[in-house]
């Protein structure tokens, strides 16, 4: 489930969220992730835990925060589901910017793992990514949760581009 369209004055909010390093921006850009969970096609389901998509250490150093990290915790907060960070991302991987679909479904293959003692078996999972593009990204974190027993993953972001 996707919020907004990455245009106009969305697009910007996201950008500067995420490259700007504008961390305050976190606030109206989660409250438009609680609006996602009023989709209808969320209707009913619930979640036993939101899970944040992880950025490489490296990349965590470079922007100084992991964007999909602090959407989480205010979407946890605000929706009463608690925030569980399982994944890792293991693999530095290039932007992602330049490539199409498949590309971006091959640079990212093996790059996320679950972590040591973490355990997601029958669990229903809400991911959360700041903005969906291809879905490559979202679909490798769902696959390692799912090879790893999670009982379902839903995902939410704040735009889609």
């Amino acid at each position: 489930m996707c919020a907004y369209r990455s245009r106009g004055i969305v697009r910007r909010i996201v950008h500067e969220f995420k490259y700007g390093k504008q961390a305050h921006l976190r606030h109206p850009i989660a409250d438009w992730l609680v609006e996602t969970l009023d989709d209808p096609r969320l209707q009913g389901r619930k979640f036993d835990i939101i899970v944040p998509v992880p950025l490489h250490p490296a990349r965590k150093r470079e922007r100084g925060f992991n964007q999909a990290e602090l959407l989480a915790e205010l979407l946890s907060a605000r929706a009463g589901v608690p925030l569980r960070k399982p994944l890792q991302r293991i693999r530095y991987t290039t932007t992602q910017t330049a490539f199409d679909r498949a590309e971006r479904m091959e640079n990212l293959h093996d790059a996320f793992r679950l972590r040591k003692n973490a355990d997601v078996r029958g669990l229903r999972v809400l991911l959360i990514d700041d903005i969906l593009t291809t879905g490559s990204t979202l679909s490798e974190c769902a696959r390692v949760l799912k090879a790893n027993g999670a009982l379902s993953v839903h995902a939410a972001t704040a735009a889609r581009a």
